[in-house]
């Protein structure tokens, strides 16, 4: 049900290594996490540049249900953010592991990512919640 290819976090992110660009990693929020929240509306991602601390809020997903936070899954620079989710947020609804995926970020230690999930052990988490 969760691509094996990835890995994820207890707040329902996604994490590809690597990302598109050198040294960093993508992020997105997972189908289940997409599904929960219904119809995105609306985006709100860090700027290129911005640091962020691990397990802290770094933008925003607003729904016709709700507003949720987007967590920073590792501490690290953002090098890149997903703008065509300012013209077209239901990308995150429709594509959440392709053209719906968020923000790229350079780790600031590489070794923070062998703490996530894989898809196995995300798939349990959901099992027993």
């Amino acid at each position: 049900m969760f691509p094996d290819d990835l890995s994820y976090t207890a707040e329902h992110e996604w994490i590809r290594n690597p990302g598109q660009t050198e040294g960093s990693v993508r992020i997105g929020i997972t189908d289940y996490a997409q599904d929960a929240l219904g119809d995105i509306v609306y985006v709100n991602l860090p700027d290129v540049g911005a640091e962020l601390d691990a397990n802290a809020a770094c933008g925003e997903l607003e729904s016709t249900k709700s507003v949720s936070d987007l967590y920073a899954p590792i501490k690290g620079t953002v090098v890149a953010r997903n703008e065509a989710l300012d013209e077209r947020p239901e990308l995150v609804n429709s594509d959440p592991y392709g053209e719906g995926w968020m923000i790229e970020v350079r780790p600031a230690d590489p070794a923070d990512l062998g703490a996530l999930l894989d898809a196995a052990g995300y798939q349990a988490q959901l099992d027993q919640s």
